[in-house]
């Protein structure tokens, strides 16, 4: 007999998952029947929610869905911060819960993990979920949850099974649910856009986290059409040390000025967000003639003021322009020109300290070429948002912006670590946020994860104060004592060093982590916050 559990692992399998992020408990047991024998490597974390984070992780290099599977209640509602992060920044993951026996929903009897309405509440934050209740819906369920992985905008899906169907005969499917593909432009739009296009004497290109699959396409157009490409923070690595690259914030008074003045933009999967276009909360982003919008979520494109919408997926459509753009004059070198003092200006107009954090980051990415950098809410990485660039797409990507979940880079960096074995991953955490989530790291030392944790140690959150003493505000609860990092590296079982906020002693630190093998820590002494 074949459960309904192992049909979930089999067809997990089958869909193309390797991995599963999960914390086991007496309400998922059945549906880790079969996991050992199924081919799929599963990844205990020390908490639900870095299950979750580490799904996103794995989805963002992968490309691949994140799958975790929690138990009913808490394991559940742990894992809701994690997918309203995906959902945010349009990460593919599939949670996959436990819920209660069917008889027993909604009656509130008192069992065991029980909510009002657990159903209820997952579709408040994934884009869809699925309650199996008997065991012939099983297919189905899955064809919707992973529906939106493939057509539409991705985010978090979620899949709940009963306890007494989990263990139950796996029947024969139901009808299964057949996604609908998105309509295509007609001909008329895509030859709107290249007119557009040809005739653009200052076109700019803005890049979000959607144009990372065509990214050697929008290098091709950006050359065609002589335009400087911004890239926002999830874009970061598709344009690396070109001439036309602007790694640098779309809140940036320089780069805003560069879209206003351009009499074309081309806006490639990016959902135009405050948290990346008015980062300044000034109500406002820049004011943008003749956009042109690439996305694949047809709500997306209708959620600002377009000129033309092109809906699909930005490979596929940037594709199409650079097959039809045939009348561009041959590039003057002036869009290399913009860029270049865009990128100047935004350096510029950041602060001392902040320039002193990218240099860092900068002395990070050249001591350990093509490495992923993974970030939670501090200060370097609050720099790096508004600038930097990383040599690889990919390479950069945190928990800044969109939801803004602090206790992300940890397990996000095992995520990724997974998801691309081998290639060094550099997670950089404050010591503040480093304390949501550090038990993490011993899934690290579990799976042997070439990952140096890098803990920027500045004894507090110096942002929030900083911010709380900018607007009068009595700087209160910012100085939570952090850990002994040392000791607690020792009590991991990895190496530990300490070192400056020094570009160069970064870089040597990190050049020496580099060739151990497993995940390694270093701690790095920032300037603690003193009231003024």
């Amino acid at each position: 007999m074949t459960t309904v559990g192992e049909a979930l692992v089999a067809q997990l399998a089958e869909r193309g998952v390797e991995t599963v992020f999960g914390i086991p408990g007496v309400h998922t047991v059945e549906l880790y029947r079969g996991l050992a024998t199924s081919g799929i490597r599963h990844v205990t974390p020390r908490h639900e929610q870095g299950a979750g984070f580490m799904a996103d992780g794995y989805a963002r290099v992968s490309g691949k869905p994140g799958v975790a599977f929690v138990i009913t209640g808490p394991g559940l509602t742990n894992t809701l911060t994690p997918m309203a992060q995906a959902r945010a920044d349009s990460v593919p993951m599939l949670v996959v819960s436990g819920v209660n026996s069917v008889a027993s929903l909604g009656k509130g009897l008192g069992h065991l993990h029980e909510l009002p309405d657990q159903h209820k509440l997952m579709s408040t934050v994934a884009l869809v979920s699925e309650q199996v209740r008997t065991t012939n819906q099983l297919a189905s369920s899955l064809d919707k949850a992973f529906g939106p992985f493939s057509t539409g905008r991705p985010g978090p899906t979620h899949i709940e099974i009963p306890l007494d169907v989990a263990g139950q005969e796996y029947a024969a499917p139901a009808e299964n649910f057949a996604p609908m593909e998105p309509a295509d432009d007609d001909a008329e739009t895509i030859t709107q856009a290249v007119q557009l296009l040809e005739k653009a004497q200052d076109p700019v290109i803005l890049a979000g986290g959607g144009a990372v699959i065509g990214a050697a396409a929008l290098r091709e157009l950006a050359e065609k059409l002589d335009a400087p490409v911004v890239q926002t923070v999830n874009a970061r690595g598709v344009m690396f040390d070109h001439p036309l690259g602007v790694p640098a914030s779309p809140s940036l008074a320089a780069v805003r000025d560069l879209i206003e003045s351009a009499d074309v933009v081309l806006a490639v999967g990016t959902e135009l967000g405050p948290t990346d276009y008015d980062m300044y909360a000034t109500g406002a982003m820049a004011q943008m003639r003749n956009l042109i919008r690439i996305d694949r979520c047809e709500q997306q494109l209708g959620r600002h003021d377009t000129k033309i919408s092109l809906l699909g997926d930005a490979k596929t459509k940037l594709t199409e322009l650079i097959r039809d753009i045939r009348h561009k004059a041959q590039p003057s070198g002036a869009g290399a020109d913009r860029a270049a003092q865009a990128r100047s200006m935004a350096f510029e107009a950041l602060s001392t300290e902040y320039q002193a954090q990218v240099r860092i980051l900068d002395a990070m990415r050249d001591a350990v070429p093509s490495a992923i950098l993974v970030g939670d809410s501090t200060q370097p990485i609050y720099a790096g948002n508004l600038y930097y660039d990383s040599d690889r797409p990919h390479g950069w990507f945190n928990a800044a912006t969109g939801y803004g979940a602090l206790g992300y880079g940890i397990p996000a960096a095992i995520g990724a670590s997974i998801a691309e074995p081998g290639t060094r991953v550099i997670c950089i955490t404050g010591d503040g946020g480093a304390q949501f989530s550090l038990p993490e790291i011993m899934a690290a030392v579990d799976e042997n994860l070439p990952i140096t944790f890098v803990i920027w140690n500045n004894q507090g959150y110096h942002e929030i104060a900083s911010s709380m003493q900018d607007v009068g505000v009595t700087v209160v609860g910012c100085d939570p004592t952090p850990p002994d990092f040392e000791s607690t590296a020792k009590s991991f079982g990895i190496p530990h060093q300490h070192c400056t906020a020094d570009p160069t002693a970064v870089a040597d630190a990190l050049a020496a982590t580099a060739r151990m093998p497993g995940p390694s820590m270093i701690e790095i002494e920032a300037p603690a916050f003193r009231p003024s």
